[in-house]
């Protein structure tokens, strides 16, 4: 459940900091990619080299990375992780970070994530139930953070009581309920959306024989039924020619072959849905005149007359109810954040996503791709991945929409 995680740990000024090269070291394990944040005092416990060593990334303890005028940048630290845990959290810490006092990397980072954070106290008993402390905690809290309660035992003082941090393999295990509990809670994130989704090519026939087309696999808009299905949505799959095939239970798929047969399955299917996404690659024009019987090849050259068909997007979007969501596609080979944002105005989308011809393993034909997600406001480019995990975070993208 951790594999491909991203866990920015931070390590504060604790005997216990002992134990992050074991807990660093368990979640390298179990496949979690760590960044790690570590305050100047807690150096003095763990080395920072220990510690990149076991992540194989480079600790950061400070915002200056070299006298060049490189930095740490704490905002694309938060934005990076999937969760931010701090272990072990001293008092110190715990008091800062409850009452916003930025002045060291790890606080900053902090209050720039979004992600769920965790604290895994580590403390002498007497600073653990000072009231101070208690309040601190229930405000952490408060604000949705979650707390890992440290054991009782012999503490560094000597003393023996509560305050010694969770063990590695406890904090690890807690780690993987939390991700499975959001796993299968994010299964049915969409269980009571209906979504419309396009998918594969169009044939717009010359004859019976011949017909204009494009590269198209339907792969994208397959991967997106797929996981929205698997999310708990109930699917209208309209879907052109393709080799895929699709068997889950909240799937209809509706099969067509010319655009304006998917225009048709469209606009009959469009009014009770939540979500349109427009993941098919539909001919823009189609043959004038369509022969009933087989072209027979002539001395000279074949003309064909085309027209336009009609644009199933931008229909779409002017019939759109005030709580329906409007997804679309742009590929693109030149001028590709103009161009898809001409598109995103023009068609009424409120997301759309755009890929380029130019970026190798991304389009058609592949099972990768490489896209950048784009909303009147702003824009978000991933790396090249596989189709399926792009779908994911589509929908999740649509998800934040909705939310």
């Amino acid at each position: 459940m951790l594999k491909n995680k991203k866990i920015l740990l931070a390590v504060t000024a604790s005997i216990a900091a002992y134990k992050t090269a074991f807990l660093v070291r368990l979640l390298v394990k179990e496949g979690a990619e760590v960044k790690i944040i570590m305050t100047e005092a807690a150096t003095e416990f763990i080395t920072p080299l220990t510690l990149a060593t076991l992540s194989k990334n480079p600790v950061l303890t400070d915002f200056q990375r070299n006298m060049e005028g490189e930095w740490n940048n704490h905002v694309e630290l938060g934005l990076w992780a999937d969760v931010l845990l701090v272990a072990p959290a001293t008092a110190n810490t715990l008091a800062k970070m409850a009452n916003g006092i930025c002045d060291n990397l790890l606080i900053a980072s902090y209050l720039s994530a979004r992600c769920s954070i965790f604290f895994a106290p580590a403390m002498d008993l007497d600073m653990f139930v000072h009231p101070s402390t208690t309040e601190n905690l229930k405000k952490l809290q408060q604000f949705g953070n979650q707390i890992i309660e440290p054991s009782s035992g012999e503490l560094a003082s000597g003393l023996h009581g509560k305050g010694r941090m969770a063990e590695p393999e406890e904090i690890v295990k807690i780690l993987t309920q939390f991700f499975e509990k959001q796993s299968l809670e994010m299964m049915q994130d969409f269980a009571d959306k209906k979504i419309l989704i396009t998918a594969g090519a169009t044939r717009e026939m010359i004859d019976p024989v011949r017909f204009i087309s494009n590269r198209s696999t339907g792969k994208t808009g397959y991967a997106l039924a797929e996981e929205a299905a698997q999310r708990g949505a109930d699917v209208t799959l309209v879907s052109g020619k393709t080799c895929l095939t699709t068997s889950h239970s909240r799937i209809q798929k509706l099969e067509v072959i010319s655009a304006e047969d998917m225009y048709q399955a469209v606009m009959q299917n469009l009014s009770d849905q939540d979500i349109i996404i427009h993941a098919a690659a539909v001919a823009d024009y189609t043959p004038k005149i369509v022969s009933d019987k087989k072209l027979k090849k002539a001395d000279d050259d074949l003309k064909i007359e085309l027209q336009r068909t009609k644009d199933i997007a931008q229909n779409t979007g002017k019939l759109l109810k005030n709580n329906q969501l409007h997804i679309g596609f742009a590929l693109e080979t030149d001028n590709e954040i103009e161009n898809a944002q001409r598109k995103l105005h023009k068609k009424n989308f409120d997301l759309i996503i755009l890929n380029s011809l130019r970026d190798e393993g991304a389009g058609f034909e592949h099972s990768t791709n490489k896209i950048t997600i784009i909303d009147p406001k702003d824009m978000t480019a991933y790396p090249l991945q596989s189709k399926q995990n792009v779908a994911k975070i589509i929908l999740d993208a649509i998800q934040e929409k909705i939310n």
